[in-house]
C-alpha cells in the first residue's frame, strides 16, 4: 500500500523556530540513470505575483532501489531567496522534470499534495499559529441505508464555499435531510467546473475553502447528525493530472493510466489492471476517511472502473477493501460486524447487478427519474416506487466471507445530470447565456405528487439542490455548458409563492419520513389490481412497520379523484400531510372512498 504519510510536502518546525519541508513523489520508470532530473519550485503565497521574485528551485534525489521510483529532498525554508521566503505562511509549489538539460514537463502539481493553490499548484503551510483541526464528532454515526435522506449539491453553486454550506445546514435538516452528497470538491483546472476532471485527489479546492474549510463543514454536519458523502472521480482525470502529463511528455510506460473499461470520451482513463493504480486509489479513500472524516463515497462513472468481474480489479476491489478498512474505524461499527460506510455506485447500465455483486450498499439509478419525466401514470411508475418489484436486492451477501449488509438504490426525479424537473412541464421567459430555457415555475403544483411519492417510496430519497423550491435552470444535452457553466441557486425563489408551497411540502414530508418507521422499512404493498386508480391518475400503496400502518395515495392528474381502497385495520385513520378529515373504519379490510386532491396526495395513519 502506498503510504501518503511519507509523500507530498511535509513541513515541520525545528528547534529555534526555523522550518524545513520534506518533499517526496513517486514517478515509476522516471529514473536518474535514464538522465531524468527533477526539481521542485517553491514560492511564498504573498510573492506569487510580485515582479522580480522568482520561485526558489531545489533538486530532488532519485532513491535507487526504491519501490515506484521515489524522488525526495528536504528543503530549509530560510532567507536568501527574496520576498517573504522563510517567513510563516502558505507556500505554493510545483514540479519540473528535465532530461539532461532539456525541460520535459515544465509544470505539474504534486499527485500527493494535501493542499492546493488556485490552478495547477500544490500548497503547504508553514505557520506556527496553525493548529491541527480539533474534531468534535467522536460520537457521530452515519445513518443506516434505510434511514437516509440525501441532498446532492454543488458547493459553489449552492452557497459559494464550504462555509456557505455550513450556514444552511439547519435549513437542510428541516427538509428531512441527514446525508449530504457533495459533487467533486478536489482541485480543478478551470475556475468554473463541476469537478469531474480532477487535477488531484487529496486536496479540497482552495476556492471552496481548502483543507480547513472542508474539515469544518464535515464536523458541523456531524454535530447535526448529517453524514457527508463525497463524489469520487476515479475513472478519469484532467489531461494535466501529473500521471497523465508526465508520461505523455516522456513516453515512458504509464504506471496508472490507459484503457481499461468503458472509456469516457477523450478524458484520460485509469487502468485498474496496474497495481500502482489500485494502490493509489485505495490510499486515497483511506486519506479521506482519516483526514476529513467523510462517511462514504459516491463513485462517479463506475462503468469506467468495472470490467464486469465482481471479484476483479478496479471498482469491486476498491469497495471491498474500503469496506474492510472501515470496519476498523469506530464510527462505522454496525450490527453483526458489518460496516455502515456509505458506498454508492453510479452504474446506470446495471444498478441491480452492482448492488447484488459488489460491496456497494447504494446505487444511483435513473428509473424513477425517467418514469417521472415521461409523465405516464401506469404500473411502470408504480413499480419504481418499490424497487423490489424490479428485481433490486434488499441485501448483499458474501457467503464466502460470512458478510451481509442491507442495500438500496437512490430514488430521485432530479440530479445534476439533467434539466430541472419543473422544466419538463413547461418553459417560459428569458433564456440563460447558453440559450437554455428556464422552467415555468407557475406550474410548481405539478411537482407536488412526485415529492410525496419520493418521500414515501422504498429506497433512498435524494434531492438535487434547489428542487425544493422548483429551481428552473436549463441544461444542454451536450457541450461546455454541462460542466463549465455556473448555475448558482436562486435563493430568492424560497420567498415567492411556488417556493413557499414546495418548501413547506418538503418540510412536512421530511418530518414525516423521519418520524415514521414504516416509511423507512422494507414493507411495501401496491394496489396494482385497481385499474380505476390508474385511470384517474392515482397510485395507492401501504407502508407498514410493526404496529404502524400507513396508506399513501398520490394523485398525478389535474383533477381531484375519489378512489376506493381497503384499510388493513379497523380504527380511526388520520391524514398526516394537511390534516384532511379523518376516516373511521369499522372492520379490518373494509373498503372506503378517499378523496385525493389534484396534483397532490394524502398519507393516512392508523391512530
Amino acid at each position: 500500500m502506498i503510504d501518503f504519510a511519507q509523500l507530498g510536502a511535509r513541513p515541520r518546525q525545528l528547534a529555534g523556530g526555523a522550518w524545513e519541508v520534506a518533499f517526496a513523489i513517486l514517478l515509476p520508470a522516471i529514473t536518474f540513470p535514464k538522465g531524468y532530473r527533477l526539481k521542485v519550485r517553491v514560492i511564498h503565497e504573498r510573492d506569487q505575483y510580485v515582479r522580480g521574485i522568482e520561485p526558489a528551485d531545489f533538486w530532488l534525489s532519485w532513491v535507487e532501489g526504491s519501490e515506484h521510483d521515489r524522488w525526495e529532498a528536504t528543503v530549509a525554508l530560510g532567507p536568501g531567496h527574496g520576498g517573504h521566503f522563510g517567513e510563516p505562511g502558505t507556500y505554493l509549489y510545483r514540479y519540473q522534470l528535465l532530461r539532461g538539460e532539456e525541460t520535459v514537463a515544465q509544470w505539474f502539481a504534486d499527485p500527493f499534495g494535501r493542499a492546493a493553490g488556485v490552478g495547477t499548484l500544490s500548497a503547504f503551510s508553514a505557520d506556527p499559529a496553525a493548529a491541527p483541526f480539533e474534531w468534535t464528532d467522536a460520537a457521530f454515526r452515519p445513518p443506516e441505508v434505510d434511514d437516509m435522506v440525501v441532498y446532492e449539491l454543488n458547493v459553489r453553486e449552492f452557497n459559494r464555499d464550504f462555509a456557505g454550506v455550513v450556514t444552511q445546514l439547519d435549513y437542510l435538516l428541516d427538509l428531512g435531510v441527514n446525508t449530504l452528497e457533495l459533487m467533486p470538491v478536489t482541485n480543478v483546472r478551470e475556475d468554473v467546473e463541476w469537478g469531474y476532471t480532477p487535477l488531484g485527489y487529496l486536496a479540497p479546492d482552495e476556492r471552496l475553502g481548502g483543507v480547513a474549510g472542508l474539515q469544518a463543514l464535515v464536523d458541523s454536519c456531524h454535530a447535526r447528525g448529517i453524514a457527508v458523502v463525497v463524489d469520487a472521480v476515479y475513472a478519469h482525470a484532467h489531461p494535466e493530472f501529473a500521471y497523465n502529463l508526465v508520461y505523455d511528455a516522456t513516453g515512458e510506460p504509464n504506471p496508472m493510466m490507459g484503457p481499461f473499461a468503458g472509456e469516457f470520451f477523450e478524458r484520460p482513463g485509469m487502468d485498474y489492471r496496474k497495481p500502482f493504480t489500485r494502490d493509489y486509489f485505495l490510499a486515497v479513500n483511506r486519506h479521506w476517511l482519516a483526514e476529513y472524516h467523510v462517511d462514504g463515497f459516491r463513485y462517479d462513472y463506475v462503468p469506467g472502473m468495472y470490467d464486469g468481474d465482481p471479484v476483479g480489479p478496479g471498482y469491486p476491489e476498491i469497495v471491498y477493501e474500503t469496506n474492510r478498512h472501515s470496519r476498523t474505524l469506530p464510527r462505522f461499527q454496525g450490527d453483526g460486524g458489518r460496516s455502515t460506510l456509505i458506498q454508492c455506485a453510479e452504474h446506470l447500465p446495471d444498478p441491480i447487478g452492482i448492488l447484488a455483486k459488489t460491496y456497494s450498499n447504494a446505487a444511483w439509478q435513473n428509473g424513477l427519474l425517467d418514469r417521472a419525466r415521461s409523465r405516464a401514470v401506469d404500473e411502470g411508475l408504480a413499480h419504481q416506487l418499490d424497487p423490489g418489484l424490479l428485481g433490486y436486492p434488499s441485501e448483499f451477501v458474501d457467503a464466502g466471507a460470512g458478510y451481509r449488509m442491507p442495500v438500496a438504490p437512490f430514488q430521485y426525479v432530479e440530479s445534476h445530470d439533467h434539466p430541472r424537473f419543473v422544466n419538463t412541464f413547461g418553459t417560459r421567459g428569458p433564456r440563460d447565456l447558453l440559450g437554455e430555457a428556464y422552467g415555468d415555475r407557475s406550474l410548481y403544483y405539478k411537482v407536488q405528487p412526485y415529492v410525496i411519492a419520493l418521500y414515501t417510496a422504498k429506497g433512498i430519497p435524494m434531492l438535487w439542490q434547489g428542487q425544493e423550491w422548483a429551481e428552473n435552470w436549463g441544461l444542454p444535452s451536450w457541450g461546455i455548458g454541462r460542466n463549465l457553466f455556473e448555475r448558482p441557486l436562486h435563493w430568492e425563489y424560497f420567498y415567492d409563492a411556488p417556493g413557499k408551497a414546495l418548501v413547506r411540502l418538503h418540510r412536512v414530508m421530511g418530518a414525516l419520513r423521519r418520524a415514521s418507521p414504516a416509511l423507512r422499512a422494507r414493507g411495501f404493498f401496491y394496489y396494482f389490481a385497481e385499474a380505476d386508480h390508474l385511470r384517474q391518475g392515482v397510485i395507492a400503496y401501504r407502508r407498514e412497520a410493526g404496529p404502524e400502518r400507513l396508506l399513501v395515495l398520490v394523485n398525478f392528474s389535474d383533477a381531484p379523484a375519489r378512489v376506493w381502497v381497503p384499510f388493513a385495520r379497523a380504527g380511526r385513520w388520520e391524514e398526516r400531510i394537511d390534516g384532511l378529515a379523518a376516516l373511521d373504519v369499522a372492520a379490518d379490510g373494509d373498503w372506503a372512498p378517499v378523496d385525493v386532491p389534484s396534483n397532490y396526495g394524502a398519507v393516512y395513519a392508523l391512530g
